[in-house]
């Protein structure tokens, strides 16, 4: 993969992301760090973001100070240790070439072009991450949320081996249902329902993950059952558990930005179940891709402002009513997103307040 390098000043910011279906969105205000260095060394255990926080007031402003359209975003050119991030202070830009230097790929003072490339699903060996790895990588290869329009159509275990109860690695089992091609599986058995705060409505389940599955035999004509044996166990699985296709590569070549809709969402549960949520811990959210949210979109954090009645208002003819009113939301944190299913997302706290929430709210950046 390539490295990141900056263009010249070709496009305007509020032009980055406009969104054809909502209107555009208007960029947040991006801007340096009073005391942002002239230039910063990346090493080892370096993020896209720990760069970003290093320059910038706000991280997800890293592709507006890079020149990067949609495009770029989603394809991006990467960052290696051992190379050296330049503040253009004259440009209001951030650079792999020094300031005044002749670039040799184009000959023009300080500017590489970046050019959009074929998507990689894995990254260099070295290249540096949007975010740390070590809590997000359980939720990108395990099918921690499962959408109802999944649930209803997934093949399940029908029966186990004779004198068996439950399974273990290398145990032999019988599916019942559509496979549609498919030879390798995740097991799952479905955990707590996940309800729109805002309309009740069920949006998916949070998946119990027992482990992985492979075909042996393919039901033949007048069979009811494909025969699967364990490939590896997480926990112990039974009858009744349910079966989803493995997922393909995660995506993990994201970069921080603003999200391509104005969007506002609300935090539906926090893994593990525990009540409050802290930095570097996983929330999931009642928005999806059918909202424009994609891998890399940041959110900021907000309590939800709840109705109090009001003492001083007007309590009616026989003073018996109450005037409630609206309190405003309190901005307490950023979200970055890093998995999306269809109208549920995954997003990891970056920076916090206070703790976070079931029924808080997520907001594009302002």
């Amino acid at each position: 993969m390539k490295n990141f390098s900056t263009v010249g000043t070709r496009i305007a910011v509020g032009a980055l992301f406009a969104c054809a279906l909502a209107g555009p969105v208007q960029a947040a205000t991006c801007e340096f760090r009073p005391n942002a260095p002239d230039q910063h060394l990346v090493v080892r255990g370096d993020t896209l973001w720990d760069i970003s926080g290093k320059f910038l007031e706000h991280p997800w402003c890293w592709p507006q100070v890079w020149g990067m359209n949609r495009d770029e975003i989603r394809n991006p050119h990467w960052i290696y240790p051992g190379q050296i991030v330049y503040f253009d202070r004259a440009n209001r830009r951030l650079s792999l070439t020094r300031p005044g230097a002749i670039d040799n790929a184009d000959g023009i003072n300080g500017t590489t072009r970046l050019s959009p490339q074929i998507r990689t699903e894995g990254l260099g060996v070295d290249a540096v991450r949007s975010i740390s790895a070590s809590v997000i990588d359980p939720f990108l290869s395990m099918p921690l949320i499962v959408e109802k329009d999944e649930l209803k159509d997934a093949p399940r275990i029908a029966a186990l081996e004779e004198g068996h109860v439950y399974l273990g690695k290398d145990d032999k089992l019988y599916v019942r249902g559509r496979l549609n091609g498919g030879s390798s599986f995740q097991v799952f058995r479905p955990g707590n329902e996940l309800k729109d705060p805002d309309t009740g409505r069920l949006l998916a389940y949070e998946a119990v993950y027992l482990g992985t599955v492979k075909l042996q035999q393919e039901a033949k004509a007048g069979e009811d059952v494909h025969t699967f044996t364990v490939s590896a166990a997480k926990q112990e699985m039974g009858v009744g558990d349910r079966l989803i296709p493995a997922p393909p590569t995660p995506i993990r070549n994201y970069v921080p930005h603003q999200p391509e809709r104005q969007t506002s969402a609300r935090v539906l549960s926090i893994y593990s179940g525990v009540t409050y949520a802290g930095q570097n811990q996983v929330v999931s959210i009642n928005r999806g891709s059918v909202d424009g949210l994609d891998v890399g979109a940041v959110l900021q954090l907000y309590h939800f402002g709840q109705t109090v009645a009001d003492p001083g208002g007007n309590k009616g003819i026989l003073g018996l009513g109450k005037t409630m009113i609206k309190l405003p939301d309190e901005q307490i944190g950023t979200l970055f997103i890093f998995r999306v299913f269809k109208q549920v997302s995954y997003g990891l706290i970056m920076q916090v307040t206070k703790p976070v929430e079931v029924g808080d709210v997520a907001k594009s950046p302002e």
